[in-house]
């Protein structure tokens, strides 16, 4: 295994190879605030951070990744367009898989700019792979969008829209509402008897944490209004479900998309703007004829990702976690710029892999 100097080098190297392409280099807080993060994320982020207190400045996480600060940095005083990058190490527990290390060190390369989304998208991609020549590498792309899109076009309420949304980064909590939303899975006995209820009951119900009556009052109120809605056609499911279920090469995932298209029309800008990605790349002398396309890529991933995505994985060495991710995190610039956003795109390389991988240390 290489050991610490060796991998701060290379990140070093990494750093200064996308600050000669015109990136600032800029430094962020080991410890971030939790309530930033439990604001943008939910408490499901305490499952994969180091959390711990200051008698300051409140509930502090160690920091899990360099996207959130990098782009408060940027909505509080940069200029635009604007390219960062930085090196250092983060921090993330993990339960699922105790072999990986729970920090290692990250160098990132973050775009900021109004212009070209796509030629940013494509900018992004060609630095980082360059940044990586030399190793055998399989990249993975998919695109977050044309899933928001997909859901915002459905046919039912604004709230199980809400709800979908919400749960794009849990498949499988996505999928159960799905099938709650068409009827494909029946309401549990003890939730139907109490939605059947003509009154709450909460005040024959002794109180356990902190929601207060009006709080649980409002949570049955609005579990019966959604009992009450008509459910999701199984046309629409099924629109879904070949949507995430696309997994081609590029040309023919187009291809593919178009066609969902034409009966799911919410995600034709999101197609378009994936036309728009095949020819920055192709610009840029990427070769999107083998470039792979997965419907359902990215939802594992931090949950700020919402349009393009991609990761670059070490050849026959599933063992490992991905060398290099990024994509697009426009709606995160707006929830830390206060309303007002700017499209933005970024990646993270993983430098300790990257030794491993060339030196053939395992």
């Amino acid at each position: 295994m290489p050991n610490r100097a060796e991998i701060i080098a290379e990140a070093q190297r990494l750093r200064a190879r996308f600050e000669a392409q015109g990136a600032q280099v800029v430094q962020t807080p080991v410890l971030q605030s939790a309530e930033t993060l439990l604001d943008l994320y939910g408490e499901d982020i305490r499952g994969r951070a180091y959390v711990t207190a200051d008698p300051l400045h409140g509930e502090q996480m160690l920091r899990p990744d360099f996207t959130v600060p990098v782009v408060q940095m940027h909505m509080a005083e940069g200029a635009e367009p604007a390219r960062y990058t930085y090196s250092g190490a983060v921090f993330r527990r993990q339960e699922e898989n105790p072999e990986r290390d729970s920090e290692y060190l990250q160098v990132g390369y973050e775009l900021f700019d109004r212009a070209d989304p796509a030629a940013c998208e494509a900018e992004v991609f060609t630095e980082i792979s360059a940044a990586l020549e030399g190793l055998s590498l399989r990249a993975a792309t998919g695109d977050i969008g044309l899933l928001m899109a997909a859901v915002d076009g459905l046919e039912t309420t604004e709230r199980r829209k809400a709800a979908l949304r919400r749960h794009i980064w849990r498949p499988r909590r996505f999928r159960a509402l799905l099938d709650r939303f068409s009827g494909r899975v029946p309401v549990p006995a003890s939730r139907a008897a109490l939605l059947a209820a003509k009154t709450p009951m909460t005040h024959d119900i002794p109180h356990v944490g902190l929601r207060g009556e009006a709080e649980i009052a409002a949570r049955i109120d609005a579990l019966r209004e959604d009992a009450s809605a008509a459910p999701l056609s199984g046309r629409q499911v099924d629109l879904i479900e070949a949507l995430l279920n696309v997994r081609e090469t590029l040309p023919f995932a187009l291809e593919q998309l178009r066609d969902i298209a034409v009966d799911l029309p919410s995600i034709q800008a999101a197609v378009d703007g994936l036309a728009a990605r095949c020819d920055a790349l192709s610009a840029r002398g990427v070769d999107i004829e083998t470039l792979e396309f997965e419907g359902s890529y990215g939802r594992t991933s931090m949950e700020y990702y919402d349009g393009f995505v991609f990761g670059l994985y070490a050849e026959g060495r599933p063992d490992l976690p991905p060398v290099a991710t990024g994509g697009r995190y426009d709606a995160l610039t707006a929830a830390l710029g206060g309303g007002t956003g700017i499209p933005a795109v970024g990646a993270v390389i993983r430098p300790g892999l990257v030794l491993r991988l060339r030196e053939g240390r395992g």
